[in-house]
């Protein structure tokens, strides 16, 4: 995962680490696990030097070892911007992990944002705004006033959107992904911001859509509810989650996939009145399909709109 580079500060354990580096690249894994093990030594807090011991301990089938050295890098870097926890929780085989750290979120995508959308459209076969589209489509979708793409990434969801919506904000936590989604031209507003930590304002929408988003969250209480306080009464909440059989499942790839009776529990719950699951394939992990949901769920109707003289509001 450390696509970039991270040096340790010190000299002697940097050149250490570029000779582990060409060992592994000539296959002497066992050789290059040593090397940078002595380098620890020289830098026993920097984290990505942990991190990288952990993936080559792993490679080489000493999990135990590898979720020390991950066990190691989380010390070293409380805000786990690499990702450390959720190496460990997989080597360990503790699948409770229900979060992501937003800070390895940020990093992760502010890595990947100049070859986001080759890498996802042309080589995963990704297809989830398409996908969401067609099924707010099923369930009565035709325009919206004022969306927002939460989590817009590049902006592949705000380009499918932008014909079918008035005014289109999106908001993602990592600033590459805004840049990107910025030159595309089809956002009236952008907004860094962390979905994981929204709290309720002022502002309201008639459509919340959120593609391929969740899986990289994990438990999905807080935001669901803050997006139904967030939608305009009879709005749509519209997003992908990978299709799993437990609740909340940490996988191996690093992603959160969920079960259909969770999200129709945790809809229920948060207030929406009709939901719709549809089975879809949102894209492909090493050439197999990506087993996933399209949810559309609609608000209820304020009280005081379905109260009256028998009046009925339009919906969105």
């Amino acid at each position: 995962m450390v696509a970039r580079p991270f040096p340790s500060g010190d000299p002697a354990a940097d050149r250490r680490v570029e000779f582990a580096e060409t060992m592994a690249q000539d296959g002497d894994l066992d050789a290059a696990i040593e090397v940078l093990t002595g380098a620890m030594a020289l830098v026993p807090d920097w984290a990505a030097g942990w991190y990288r011991l952990g993936e080559w301990l792993e490679q080489a089938g000493r999990r135990e070892l590898a979720a020390v050295a991950w066990q190691k890098a989380m010390a070293a870097d409380p805000a786990d911007r690499l990702g450390a926890g959720l190496r460990w929780a997989l080597a360990r085989e503790v699948r409770t992990v229900e979060t992501m750290p937003s800070s390895f979120v940020e990093l992760l995508f502010d890595d990947y944002a100049p070859r986001f959308d080759t890498a996802l459209v042309d080589r995963l076969n990704y297809r989830g705004p398409w996908l969401l589209m067609e099924a707010l489509g099923r369930a009565g979708f035709r325009r919206a006033g004022r969306a927002l793409d939460l989590g817009c990434g590049t902006g592949l969801m705000g380009e499918v959107l932008r014909g079918s919506v008035g005014w289109l904000e999106g908001w993602d936590i990592s600033a590459g992904m805004l840049a990107e989604a910025k030159a595309k031209g089809v956002y009236d507003q952008l907004d860094k911001r962390d979905i994981t930590e929204l709290e309720l304002g002022a502002e309201r929408f008639d459509l919340i859509a959120a593609a391929d988003v969740f899986m990289y969250v994990g438990a999905l209480e807080r935001v669901v509810a803050w997006c139904a306080g967030s939608l305009a009464p009879g709005g749509r909440l519209a997003f992908t989650v990978e299709r799993g059989t437990q609740p909340v499942e940490l996988r191996e790839t690093r992603r959160f996939a969920h079960s259909p009776d969770y999200i129709r529990a945790l809809m229920a719950d948060a207030g929406f009145g009709a939901v719709s699951l549809s089975d879809c394939v949102v894209r492909q992990d090493r050439g197999t399909d990506v087993a996933a949901l399209c949810v559309v769920a609609e608000a209820q109707m304020a009280a005081r709109d379905l109260e009256g003289d028998g009046d009925t509001a339009a919906l969105v």
